[in-house]
């Protein structure tokens, strides 16, 4: 379960890591994943993914594995390992082309140290050892600041000093820093990975720092897409849980340049939903048109609505978006003329008992097809639907 969020808790001063550290430029190279992907040279989307001959490209998307969880006892670390192994499950059974991050990859609030990006490594290896490209965006846990757990305080109401075993990275001073990992070092860390396609966004949009585009190209040619992959930081953790007016302006412009006629299909990723997903919702069971397995709690929200989903409704070419943030909803249902869909809660840290699984999206190019399912840990498939 998460832990640490009582309104009770003793708030106790914390020290930050800076969101505004100065990032060098990404190096790009070519990058061919067995059979599938390469690398291309950079122009207006961030990067470029290109689909096999006579292959669907598909999509593994993990949401919510909260590694690091309840770091400090002998639950948390196990949670870990249980993790990994659905990853390891479900890459075995789909061998996607491209697997997408989708939030909340660790819980840091629980993480006491500096060392979050250790855990984020140990959390994107199933996917990295495989040679599998990968995307991430940023969730409301994934730079949250350190709480104190309530059981941490003696009765003078002073926590003692806990920290972990010494590790070979790290010093002793730094293990016990208490200042955390903002979501520009988890970054900077994460994009320094030969497979990694994150991007940190543009500066003007920090601390939102998960917002880029990636093509999908054709199988005969590396410059013609055959669909747009668009990723949002829709907050939490350091600042509010909100996809911002100046984000929803910033998908605007780029959309407009790189999909000016809105021929091309556009899928989007975000970790918390927007208040559209309340006004779709099913009732109590997952009826048609939605489609999924379970449907076990109300929609968690981003705290406003400032444009995107206006500017998403509005346009012809937006097929889809994929959040996750609610462990125990897994529904895709239509808007308007856009389908509205959950993950499955893929990590054995976090809230809820429900089977892990993922959520997979497949996009097929001669005609243009959307198609998604859930895959299990234990290997069942369900849920399946077309979303094009």
């Amino acid at each position: 379960m998460e832990t640490c969020k009582s309104h009770f808790l003793m708030l106790l001063p914390l020290l930050f890591l800076s969101q505004l550290l100065t990032v060098g430029s990404v190096d790009h190279y070519r990058y061919r994943a067995p059979g599938s992907i390469r690398l291309l040279p950079d122009t207006t989307p961030e990067r470029h993914l290109q689909m096999a001959a006579g292959a669907p490209f598909k999509i593994t998307l993990f949401a919510d594995l909260h590694f690091g969880e309840a770091e400090a006892t002998d639950w948390g670390p196990l949670q870990d390992v249980n993790s990994t192994r659905v990853m390891n499950q479900v890459l075995d059974h789909e061998t996607p082309n491209f697997v997408v991050y989708l939030g909340d990859v660790m819980t840091a609030n629980n993480i006491m140290i500096e060392n979050a990006t250790l855990y984020w490594e140990q959390a994107i290896s199933p996917t990295r050892n495989r040679g599998i490209p990968w995307a991430s965006v940023f969730g409301n846990h994934d730079d949250a600041p350190f709480e104190w757990p309530l059981e941490w305080f003696s009765s003078p109401g002073i926590p003692p000093v806990r920290c972990p075993q010494p590790t070979t990275s790290y010093s002793a001073e730094e293990e016990c820093s208490f200042k955390g990992t903002g979501r520009v070092e988890l970054m900077k860390n994460e994009i320094k990975n030969n497979g990694s396609f994150s991007v940190n966004g543009p500066r003007e949009l920090w601390p939102s720092v998960s917002n880029y585009a990636l093509q999908v190209s054709s199988s005969d040619d590396d410059k013609s897409p055959v669909a747009f992959l668009y990723f949002l930081d829709s907050g939490g953790g350091s600042y509010p849980e909100v996809i911002s007016s100046d984000q929803a302006e910033w998908f605007r412009k780029k959309a407009e340049d790189i999909n000016p006629d809105s021929r091309v299909p556009e899928i989007i990723f975000w970790h918390i939903p927007s208040e559209a997903y309340k006004q779709v919702s099913p009732k109590s069971t997952i009826a048609k048109p939605c489609v999924g397995s379970i449907n076990k709690e109300k929609v968690a929200a981003q705290v406003t609505e400032t444009g995107i989903m206006k500017l998403l409704g509005e346009r012809t070419s937006a097929k889809a978006i994929f959040v996750g943030h609610n462990h125990g909803l897994d529904w895709c249902c239509p808007y308007n003329k856009l389908w509205l869909c959950y993950a499955r809660h893929t990590g054995y840290g976090g809230y809820g008992d429900w089977p892990r699984g993922a959520r997979i999206v497949e996009i097929s190019e001669k005609p243009f097809s959307l198609r998604s399912w859930i895959r299990m840990e234990d290997g069942n498939v369900h849920s399946e639907v077309v979303l094009s």
